[in-house]
């Protein structure tokens, strides 16, 4: 079983809604998923209260649990964990880091998002744990902002080549328990949530994959 991690150290930076809508599309593509919910707020176990039986399971797990937990599931057949963090450093965030093979920081393009990427950036380089930047909630478009926003994540590790915009489908789907693939199939969101799934499915496999400030 494969663990991925959605942290940083900055609330506001989409975690909760990245978690939900690439683990629907991991779930579409095959995978056996199960969410797991570290926040105290309790966000994306709210989201999969909303969802129906056949959906992927989602839980609340604290953060002395979860290594048990993630034995428990690989038994049980799981074939990928998705964890989602509160915005803040605590003992949750540092067990996440832990346990996952890959951890995807978001950040909007922004001086504080940017800033605020590096204190997550530097705990996962000391545990020597696999990373890489995720740029997201970016205006529709192409603009300078945008790309000096990529380039200076670029400079600080792996960004994804997917950059996520700020789309109504995705507020729409978490609010009715859904991801954007499943809320509109063939609209731009769910296109690049599809896209982002296939490159972190490539870098969980170690298999050659392109890692690029890709501009929307």
């Amino acid at each position: 079983m494969k663990v991925i991690a959605f942290l940083t150290q900055k609330g506001g930076t989409g975690k909760t809604t990245l978690a939900a809508s690439v683990g629907v599309a991991a779930q579409q593509a095959g995978e056996r998923v199960f969410l797991v919910d570290l926040d105290p707020q309790g966000s994306l176990a709210s989201w999969g209260d909303r969802r129906d039986a056949e959906a992927s399971a989602v839980d609340k797990i604290s953060p002395d649990k979860l290594f048990a937990a993630l034995i428990g599931l690989e038994k049980a057949g799981y074939t990928l964990a998705i964890i989602d963090t509160q915005g803040v450093n605590t003992a949750a965030t540092a067990a996440a880091m832990r346990s996952a093979d890959l951890s995807l920081i978001p950040a909007r393009p922004s001086a504080l998002d940017i800033e605020a990427a590096r204190p997550t950036m530097g705990s996962l380089s000391r545990l020597n744990r696999s990373f890489a930047f995720v740029l997201n909630q970016i205006p529709a478009g192409r603009s300078a902002r945008i790309q000096d926003a990529s380039r200076a994540l670029s400079l600080l590790g792996v960004l994804a080549p997917t950059n996520i915009v700020q789309r109504n489908d995705h507020q729409d789907a978490i609010a009715y328990g859904l991801g954007v693939t499943k809320h509109d199939p063939d609209g731009k969101a769910a296109e690049e949530i599809r896209q982002l799934w296939q490159w972190i499915k490539r870098k969980l496999e170690g298999k050659p994959h392109g890692e690029a400030s890709a501009v929307a």
